[in-house]
């Protein structure tokens, strides 16, 4: 294997830089989305209870928010239920925004890793083929062995590029679509979250106002106190 690497060129660092980046990303990415620290079913279940109740504190919004991802959309959303509708549901696709950005972390260099990997197979193909024809160029054509060693180097950075981006490509599409799963799921919760924090709100009773009013009696009464000051007055 060593010696392939040493064959290959000066453009086989750069290509194996390139893919252990990539095995680090991808290792990452994989121990970041588990289920259990993206979307736990706990953490749904508590958010749901503690819209149900009415009653929430600052310290179970302080936890809900750092236990998981969809934690602290969740929270997000608890924190702002007393809030008028809209700008709950602003406050929540805005935490939203922030937790797709946590998702895709490092996403984007794999996606480049993955087109720039065939580029730089294909610059050591470039200077692989300089190589041989500088060789047939000192020792001339009939000399099979003089351009063994371009064509060899050029063929290892090519093979090494194209391994490199194959990975990346095919593990970058595996954990984008586990993100995009990961961001319905919890756009489908959040959405569950504003109804049960609005029915909440809508069963809770209303402060009175007719208290600071008089009733109807109280009105008749006043009426006929009037009017009977009026008939002493007029008498």
């Amino acid at each position: 294997m060593l010696e392939i690497i040493i064959a290959g060129g000066v453009m086989m660092i750069p290509i194996i830089l390139a893919s252990i980046i990539a095995l680090a990303i991808i290792f990452e990415r994989f121990w970041a989305l588990r289920k259990s620290k993206v979307m736990p079913a706990a953490d749904v279940e508590m958010a749901r209870k503690l819209a149900e109740s009415g009653q929430v504190s600052t310290n179970a919004i302080d936890n809900l928010s750092s236990s998981s991802v969809i934690g602290s959309v969740l929270a997000t959303g608890l924190a702002s239920s007393n809030l008028p509708r809209h700008v709950m549901k602003e406050n929540v696709e805005e935490a939203g925004r922030h937790a797709v950005h946590r998702l895709e972390r490092y996403l984007p260099a794999l996606a480049t890793i993955g087109s720039i990997a065939p580029l730089m197979g294909l610059l050591g193909t470039v200077f692989g083929m300089i190589s041989s024809f500088s060789q047939i160029s000192k020792a001339g054509a009939g000399d099979p062995a003089a351009v063994a060693g371009g064509i060899s180097e050029a063929l290892i950075t090519t093979a090494a590029g194209l391994v490199v981006a194959l990975v990346a490509v095919i593990f970058h599409r595996l954990l984008k679509a586990r993100v995009d799963n990961y961001v319905f799921g919890m756009e489908q919760e959040a959405v569950k979250l504003i109804e049960i924090v609005n029915q909440t709100n809508n069963r809770r009773p209303t402060p009175s106002v007719a208290s600071n009013q008089p009733s109807a009696n109280e009105k008749a009464a006043a009426a006929i106190a009037a009017a009977r000051q009026r008939m002493a007055s007029g008498g």
